[in-house]
């Protein structure tokens, strides 16, 4: 296993267990035998559904092949939810909620699948969740595809040795930085891939030996500038929804938003749609802290943005690499363009930063340390942030799946250290699809939050309409 997977396989504490969780509601709904049959022909292609984690304390954590799996334990039944007077979804919730603080079994791969073939409306639901340590979101998205109705199979490769030390240090640290595989998402990401190239720009050979010197210095002064920026950086705001995490989570969720009309006023107010929709994120925490009583005035909050450093075309792959910065949110700018212009002026600031590089390479080190030790490393990240916020590109057109349509598809992205609230953004199929995971002790009542991000974009919505046209608009 990768230092990287390791830091994240030993990041599991009693309040953060550090698992992706999905749903996917699918109409008409779906059996268990089809699931089970799909999942034997598609998903165990990789091998490392098959295998399960040995953690050895000189060896280090290893794949190893599960002589005992069964795809029975990995793919269960849920029983038909009971109502109780509450809504289908409302107890979908509670069920994922649940579900969330439930550790996987570390004797068996860890992943494991539940479905709800009847959810009372001729729609199945589907509980999916799976351990950090195997991938992160944007190789889950690759398998989610692969496993769909005419999905691609992972590409088949030749086993080949495991690297050493030096050779695993050089790929999760320096390699990132000495070629061009860095391919990022969302404005952060670009901003990382403009950055490489401006320092590693095309050179003759006469000149390369003194540019070479010359890039390698700029990168070495950007580096120990963003590390220095990153450690001087004082702790996030106090507010409610920060403090000691417990191990219970409540989630919630919402897909009221067209992603057409968030490139509209992306486009008419000069803002990428990452840009509105964190603007959106900002807006929405504020009203609720208001509506708690707390006075968000001039209050800002940090969220760990992950940004992936790995070419999407090999995502199947699997693994983690991604980076992570943190990234300011003007929770007490009331005005909507404001604020947006304000969640744009900072996401600018990030582009050319070494910070996600940094954090990979910080993650790397991580991997190789006692969970003490690690623990109070990775706790760093939790005192800079309140949340970590993850934004997913998903498929432009609903998926189809064991021959029915997968309608909806969610994601809740896990907090590490003492960080309380996860939200994570995924596109699909033409809408934008918010998730929300809080502490139960620290925030029970998340999609009070959630409730507040159509409103926060209407906003958006129709002072972008009362603006001055631009005149080579018409």
């Amino acid at each position: 296993m990768s230092k990287v997977d390791t830091a994240w396989l030993r990041m599991d504490t009693e309040a953060n267990l550090m698992m992706i969780v999905g749903v996917w509601s699918i109409r008409p709904g779906i059996t268990l035998a089809a699931l089970r049959t799909r999942v034997a022909e598609r998903l165990l292609q990789y091998p490392r559904f098959r295998q399960k984690v040995v953690d050895d304390a000189l060896l280090g954590a290893q794949w190893v092949v599960d002589k005992d799996f069964d795809i029975a334990r990995h793919v269960i039944q849920e029983l038909p939810l009971p109502l109780r007077g509450q809504s289908r979804e409302q107890v979908l919730r509670e069920r994922v909620g649940e579900l969330c603080s439930q550790p996987l079994d570390p004797a068996h791969p860890l992943w494991q699948m539940q479905l709800i073939e009847d959810m009372g409306d001729g729609s199945s639901a589907l509980i999916c969740r799976i351990h950090h340590c195997i991938a992160d979101g944007i190789a889950l998205i690759a398998v989610m595809l692969s496993i769909t109705d005419g999905g691609q199979a992972p590409p088949r490769r030749a086993p080949r040795p495991e690297p050493d030390e030096a050779d695993w240090l050089l790929d999760a640290f320096l390699r990132p930085l000495s070629n061009m595989t860095v391919k990022a998402i969302g404005m952060t990401g670009k901003g990382v891939a403009k950055g490489m190239d401006a320092v590693m720009g095309a050179r003759t050979p006469m000149t390369a030996p003194m540019d070479s010197s010359l890039e390698m210095a700029r990168m070495g002064y950007q580096a120990v500038s963003d590390v220095a920026a990153f450690a001087l950086m004082p702790d996030d705001s106090p507010t409610r929804l920060k403090g000691k995490p417990g191990p219970r989570k409540t989630v919630a969720w919402d897909d009221s938003l067209a992603l057409d009309e968030v490139k509209a006023v992306g486009r008419a107010l000069g803002a990428s749609i990452n840009d509105v929709l964190l603007a959106c994120a900002a807006g929405a925490i504020g009203r609720y802290l208001a509506e708690k009583g707390e006075d968000p005035t001039a209050k800002e909050i940090r969220a760990m943005v992950p940004v992936n450093l790995r070419p999407l075309e090999q995502a199947w792959q699997l693994g983690n690499r991604f980076g992570l910065v943190p990234l300011v949110l003007p929770i007490g700018i009331a005005n909507p363009i404001e604020r947006l212009f304000a969640v744009r002026a900072r996401m600018s600031e990030l582009k050319g930063s070494f910070q996600p590089v940094m954090a990979f390479g910080l993650l790397s080190v991580a991997g190789l340390l006692i969970k003490p030790v690690q623990h109070a490393m990775l706790n760093l990240f939790a005192k800079k942030a309140t949340a970590v916020m993850t934004n997913v590109p998903g498929p432009a057109e609903p998926l189809k799946f064991c021959g029915s349509t997968v309608e909806q598809v969610m994601f809740w992205v896990p907090q590490s250290g003492d960080i309380g609230m996860g939200l994570s953004i995924l596109t699909y199929a033409g809408r934008v699809q918010f998730g929300l995971i809080t502490d139960t002790g620290l925030c029970p009542d998340p999609e009070a939050i959630v409730a507040n991000f159509a409103p926060e974009f209407e906003k958006l919505l129709m002072l972008s309409l009362m603006l001055p046209w631009p005149q080579d608009a018409a």
